[in-house]
């Protein structure tokens, strides 16, 4: 799918079960947002990939639940609602992607599943 360059970011959700794999997946210099750690919380990484590939990866903490709580309770009291810019059908993915890229939009760029 990435044309045999590899991707830019991989979103982990897997964790340590996964993430040889999402290293793979990346094209030189790219990025590993490790969010989740469904496939469990230890692994033995090759690092040579990570050096010699200059691939980054940051942990990403998305805070408490009693937070997470209070911030919903906020959007519904305020009837906070993201801009939608433009909704493209599954089949226009890949447009999706090169109208967010050309960053010439306003709000959020969607696709529908279904």
């Amino acid at each position: 799918m990435a044309g045999g360059e590899g991707v830019d970011l991989v979103v982990e959700v897997g964790g340590a079960g996964t993430l040889a794999q999402s290293v793979a997946a990346l094209r030189f210099g790219g990025r590993i947002s490790l969010i989740g750690n469904l496939a469990g919380g230890k692994s033995e990484i090759n690092l040579i990939p990570l050096f010699m590939r200059q691939i980054r990866v940051q942990g990403i903490l998305v805070g408490s639940r009693q937070n997470f709580e209070a911030m919903n309770r906020a959007i519904e009291a305020h009837a906070l609602r993201p801009p939608l810019g433009r909704i493209h059908p599954m089949e226009e993915a890949r447009a999706a992607f090169e109208h967010m890229t050309a960053r010439d939009h306003f709000g959020k760029v969607a696709v529908s599943i279904g």
